[in-house]
């Protein structure tokens, strides 16, 4: 029986997806699980894999097409099988062109006028992009059903302006537009409040001398300050709950799984790369997880669990020398941790001045799922662990 592939939902207010790549030809064999295409959704660029085995056949979306959610875009099938009836290819989306035929189609998109006296149909997620971008809807002509302007009609039409800006305006792209949008967000929506801890990182700077010196209990992967500290958030957070939980707009949900999320940089922005069940894992596991996270982030390569599910997302600047710094949370996450980098301070000391490796967190809740007393029990928690870290691990 034939497989639909269908353009994934990676995110709940996710429309659309654009196909960037088939990683397979028309008629080769796929094997379940293996990489079949890569996408460019909100957040990243990721690689979906096979959701069976098959034949490749009735291929009907191009590479740069934009593509709803969820529609069909090819079938795997049995030998000699064929693809059940599709619909019409998904074009790819217009790119800038003096060729008369793209400057027609792109002008389709970027209509001016709609039907006086009529209101533009536009879905949320349309609207909120048009209004942190600053764009006319009334200006837009709708690509969706009957006419609905979409998150991607917002984006072409804010992309023609862009390209129109005087000399020197930066044009964005897709992840950098996102993360103006949601990063504005959040920052408007979500009650945040921060609180400060300096810790004494001796005990933690030894564990990863010790560490490393142990390929064995390490899987042969030199852990970082980053993957101790992963360890050592995900086991308190198992004792906070509240710190792991999710503002749903009716109340609060408390996530079943503790998924850290750590934040990389990639070009034209950041992602959250997820690591599951992390209270679960051993240190080797999870430093040899986030390195594959951080290899496929590097690449472009992130699969679509690999940026998703995340309950609480730590941050680290410390390799960029930053001191501390305040970050913004992902909703509808409850938290975002955000550290700076270890470095020698003079700091009292039984009484008397000493010189300590210290370092500065900083945690940000939303104050509609925690208050500032749990948020301060959960940070000196962390704290404890972070000066006696093999008392945790």
């Amino acid at each position: 029986m034939a497989i639909s592939v269908v353009m994934p939902a990676l995110e709940m207010a996710q429309e659309t997806g654009k196909l960037l790549a088939w990683r397979k030809k028309e008629g080769e064999r796929v094997t379940k699980g293996e990489p079949l295409l890569e996408i460019e959704t909100d957040k990243a660029v990721v690689e979906v894999e096979a959701p069976g085995d098959g034949i490749l056949a009735g291929i009907t979306a191009d590479v740069g097409a934009v593509v709803p959610v969820g529609q069909t875009i090819a079938w795997l099938v049995a030998p000699g099988e064929k693809p059940p009836a599709m619909a019409v290819t998904a074009a790819p989306a217009a790119r800038a062109s003096s060729s008369p035929e793209r400057a027609s189609a792109a002008a389709a998109v970027q209509a001016t006028e709609q039907r006086v006296g009529a209101a533009p149909q536009i879905s949320p997620k349309a609207r909120r992009l048009a209004k942190e971008l600053g764009v006319d809807i009334s200006k837009i002509r709708g690509t969706g059903p009957d006419g609905t302007i979409t998150s991607e009609d917002v984006q072409s039409f804010a992309e023609r302006k862009a390209a129109a800006a005087p000399a020197g305006m930066e044009s964005l792209g897709q992840v950098a537009r996102l993360m103006a949008e949601r990063t504005t967000q959040s920052w408007t929506s979500v009650p945040h409040f921060f609180l400060v801890r300096d810790v004494d990182c001796g005990e933690l700077l030894a564990a990863q001398k010790k560490l490393s010196a142990e390929p064995q209990k390490s899987q042969g992967a030199a852990p970082t300050i980053t993957d101790l500290l992963i360890a050592l958030l995900a086991r308190i957070l198992a004792k906070h709950p509240r710190m792991n939980s999710s503002w749903t707009g009716e109340g609060i949900l408390s996530n079943p799984d503790i998924n850290v999320s750590v934040a990389m940089a990639v070009k034209d922005g950041v992602v959250g790369a997820v690591i599951r069940k992390a209270n679960t894992l051993q240190l080797g596991g999870i430093s040899v997880q986030r390195r594959e996270l951080t290899e496929r982030a590097r690449a472009g390569r992130l699969r679509p669990a690999d940026i998703t599910g995340g309950t609480f997302t730590l941050s680290n600047l410390g390799m960029y020398k930053v001191d501390a710094f305040s970050a913004i949370i992902t909703p509808p996450q409850a938290a975002i941790l955000a550290v700076g980098s270890v470095s020698d301070r003079v700091v009292p000391v039984d009484g008397k001045p000493g010189i300590r490796p210290m370092m500065t967190m900083t945690l940000s809740s939303d104050h509609r799922v925690v208050d500032g007393a749990r948020a301060a029990e959960f940070l000196s928690d962390l704290a404890n662990a972070i000066r006696e870290p093999e008392k945790v691990l």
